[in-house]
């Protein structure tokens, strides 16, 4: 049997956290815009890792979720990493919505792909570039090795890194270090079910208001 008195001495070490405890640490962090959320994922949106977002169907407010994050990320890109990247958006963005919400469209780039596999590849290729700040995807099906190639890009360029998936998605593996399902609610609101967070609290569901869209 291992000595109690070392067992103890490791729980309390700041690299190791129980599971289901939320937690701080030294990952980059970026502000969602939501106090509430911020709160839940221990600052905002993790950067240098992959997030899951799992919308019941497109267009229930999974982009006016991010637009506070990604406003504040355009405003602050330099010339050396100024790209916010969405490849195989569902639909064209509405440049009007976005510039009310503050994003600057001149640091804004759209992709066109045909398959998840084109997805999956543009995006690897973008996050490795090192030249965007932040990057959408929206990709239908991908197999774990994508995934996990996907993840290591991320954590090799650094940026808030964010791909969209169907619900069926919730019940397949996946190397991401934050997935969230996300529901309509009444008003202009948003659930969010979280069920896994490397870096907060989960399983928690949390309701948002979002801003007029």
């Amino acid at each position: 049997m291992g000595n109690p008195s070392a067992i103890e001495e490791l729980l309390a070490g700041r690299h190791l956290r129980r599971g289901n405890e939320g937690g701080t640490g030294p990952w980059p962090v970026l502000s969602s815009g939501f106090p509430e959320l911020d709160a839940l994922l221990s600052g905002g949106w993790p950067r240098g890792t992959l997030i899951e977002l799992m919308p019941d169907s497109n267009g229930i407010g999974e982009l006016s979720l991010l637009l506070p994050a990604l406003a504040r990320l355009a405003a602050s890109a330099h010339s050396a990493r100024p790209w916010i990247v969405l490849i195989a958006p569902p639909c064209i963005p509405y440049a009007p919505a976005l510039d009310r919400q503050g994003l600057d469209l001149s640091r804004l780039l759209v992709v066109r792909a045909a398959g998840a596999a084109d997805v999956l590849w543009a995006a690897e290729q973008a996050l490795r570039s090192g030249l965007c700040a932040a990057l959408l995807a929206w990709c239908g099906s991908a197999q774990p090795v994508a995934l996990k190639r996907l993840a290591l890009a991320a954590a090799e360029g650094g940026a808030l890194a964010i791909l969209f998936r169907p619900p069926a998605a919730c019940q397949r593996p996946s190397p991401a270090a934050l997935r969230i399902r996300l529901h309509p609610a009444a008003g202009n609101g948003l659930a969010l079910e979280v069920f896994r967070n490397r870096y907060g609290r989960f399983p928690a569901v949390l309701v948002i208001a979002l801003p007029d869209r």
